[in-house]
């Protein structure tokens, strides 16, 4: 299993490089397509962030939802070349609504107001935690909200790591008010009833 310091961009560089991304959906996920549906279109220039991006699938959504102030973030190089030639691809004059960036989560600077989580959280290590709790709390903005999937089961090794619910209210209930914190009933077929949708206001 890889320790804290092997889960450095060299780590995520080399899995990007060999294919071995098996967490990537393919399609945007359903559970965030959703919660996004819901945002009223007066609302939708919100700072939207969305760590460990991968391929990005959610930043076309975003655009087609009409999102304006937008930033992609990933460590690995490969991910963030991959998207921008995607998004050249597929939705030209992107730029203007829309950043991707390439650099350590811990290491950006916000306001942000909508943080979007898929699948960032249970890459890291369980002991940065806290740190991903911290970190995720200076990003917001007064009010603003971090939203997205967790998973509601444990892994053998890791990454993915797992978690439990009661884990994620004690890691997280000191920091935000937790809005939503329940079974998700948009998951893939293969996570079906192993995640937990949440949506959590900053303190």
């Amino acid at each position: 299993m890889p320790t804290n310091n092997d889960l450095t961009v060299d780590f995520w560089e080399t899995r990007w490089q060999n294919g071995q991304t098996g967490w990537d959906l393919g399609a945007p996920s359903p559970a965030l397509s959703t919660y996004l549906d819901q945002i009223p279109p007066a609302q939708r220039h919100l700072r939207v962030l969305l760590p460990g991006c991968g391929n990005g699938h959610e930043a076309l959504d975003l655009l087609q939802k009409g999102f304006s102030d937008i930033t992609m973030l990933d460590i690995a190089p490969t991910a963030v070349e991959r998207l921008r030639q995607r998004l050249d691809a597929e939705a030209p004059g992107w730029e203007n609504r829309l950043r991707v960036v390439c650099a350590d989560f811990f290491e950006i600077e916000g306001p942000f107001d909508l943080i979007l989580e898929q699948t960032f959280f249970c890459a890291l290590p369980p002991a940065l935690r806290e740190d991903y709790v911290r970190k995720m709390h200076e990003l917001l903005a007064p009010g603003g909200k971090l939203a997205g999937l967790l998973f509601d089961r444990h892994f053998d090794g890791g990454p993915p790591f797992g978690g439990s619910q009661d884990e994620y209210v004690g890691l997280f209930q000191p920091s935000f008010h937790l809005k939503t914190l329940e079974p998700c009933y948009h998951s893939i077929a293969p996570r079906a009833g192993s995640e937990v949708f949440f949506i959590f206001e900053k303190k």
